[in-house]
């Protein structure tokens, strides 16, 4: 085929195709899951096309011209690695059947996922495995797990762990966790990767449960960590050219006030212009990853936030990257056990975390004191999410943590006001 054909007859129908491609992405739909890596296929084979596809086409293209970037470079690779891939589970024994009636939210979600890095893999030197595992789901996620691992011709590729069956530890990481009851999400990624780490893997990735990450996207983690030399490869959603899909319509206009408190207290990661650190699309260097795990203390949803202080303080090279994520709300267990009950982790987790990795200083340790403080935990925030002071009416997300639109102190006095901390 030569290169006159490509730019005069596959391109205008590339173009067609990428115009008509869908502007929504629902996945609990498999149709939609095959037409995306279709169309990532197609600009695979356009022998013209190499770089993003425009921000301003549908969401299903941008997706894929993620995925095409992806396989691209994957295919490219002759050394072998392996690769683990970690996700915990907590209420997801609907997410992991495939959808129905009966079942409206199903997204197939452990089915989907080993399709997924089985095309991205696919003919390349990089052997991969995924670590199911069950945070103490009320559920069974765990025996749900097994039984699609077992009927999946991917399977032997699946390894389940319940956390349940790995506590108490009397040694290493796991032994500061008391019980699956004290862990949320942190204790079964901290126990997946470990296990990874064990059996050989080069590099451990963490992601959701849910389908929200398109694991061919895979690639654009390995990229920085083989080519310069990452430790530490953090997927980012506020990349300029990252996809993201999500209800901003779910918290209150008090947000503000908690994104405030978040980045001042993590003064340390966020004034390194990393500002998606709860993304579940991570990628750490297993002998650095075993080290940091070494001292960690963190297994609530705050354990990213430990983890990558941990890398800064071992002064490990961190990389972003941009990816596409598409929100799974409907079945979310930050949602069932309450949205402010995650944030109360979320800033209580950073507080240890930066008084423990030696980042409290100045502002940060004083919103700190703050938060302990004047924040009697969830039902604080419940009073706080639906309020707003007038310092942060106007707040930009460049403006989140500035002490000059808003200090400690001026955050304090106006929480004594809401009637927090009683």
């Amino acid at each position: 085929m030569t290169e006159r054909r490509v730019k005069g007859t596959l391109r205008p129908m590339l173009d067609e195709r990428i115009r008509q491609a869908r502007d929504e992405f629902d996945l609990t739909d498999p149709d939609h899951q095959v037409s995306v890596v279709a169309l990532a296929e197609a600009l695979l084979a356009d022998g013209v096309r190499t770089g993003p596809v425009d921000p301003e086409s549908p969401i299903e293209a941008r997706i894929a011209g993620l995925l095409a970037d992806s396989r691209r470079w994957l295919s490219q690779q002759t050394s072998p690695l392996t690769i683990g891939v970690v996700f915990a589970m907590w209420g997801e024994q609907n997410r992991l059947r495939p959808r129905s009636t009966e079942n409206p939210h199903g997204e197939d979600s452990l089915a989907t996922k080993l399709r997924q890095l089985d095309w991205a893999m696919r003919d390349t030197p990089i052997d991969w495995r995924v670590y199911a595992v069950d945070d103490g789901c009320p559920h069974g996620s765990a025996p749900i797990a097994a039984e699609i691992a077992h009927a999946h011709p991917l399977g032997d590729r699946v390894t389940v762990l319940s956390l349940a069956d790995h506590l108490p530890a009397p040694s290493g990481p796991l032994r500061h966790l008391e019980s699956p009851e004290a862990s949320r999400k942190g204790g079964a990624i901290t126990l997946g990767a470990l296990r990874a780490i064990d059996d050989g893997a080069d590099a451990v990735v963490y992601t959701d449960a849910d389908s929200s990450v398109h694991l061919g996207q895979l690639g654009l983690l390995l990229r920085p960590f083989l080519r310069e030399g990452a430790e530490v490869v953090l997927g980012s959603r506020k990349h300029p050219a990252a996809v993201l899909v999500k209800d901003s319509a779910r918290w209150g206009i008090g947000i503000k006030v908690l994104r405030h408190m978040q980045r001042m207290v993590g003064k340390a990661i966020f004034s390194r212009g990393i500002l998606d650190t709860q993304a579940a699309f991570k990628l750490y260097e297993s002998g650095a990853l075993r080290r940091i795990l070494a001292d960690a203390r963190i297994f609530d949803f705050s354990f990213d936030t430990d983890w990558i202080l941990a890398a800064l303080q071992k002064g490990y090279t961190i990389e972003q990257v941009p990816f596409a994520f598409i929100d799974s709300a409907a079945e979310s267990a930050s949602i069932a056990q309450g949205p402010m009950t995650t944030w109360e982790s979320l800033l209580f987790g950073l507080v240890r975390a930066v008084r423990s990795r030696g980042f409290a200083t100045g502002d940060a340790a004083a919103m700190a004191a703050v938060i302990e403080e004047e924040i009697d935990g969830f039902r604080d925030l419940e009073r706080i999410i639906d309020r707003l002071p007038r310092e942060l009416a106007d707040a930009e997300e460049t403006d989140f943590g500035d002490p000059e639109i808003m200090s400690p102190e001026a955050l304090r006095a106006w929480l004594r006001t809401v009637g927090t901390g009683g």
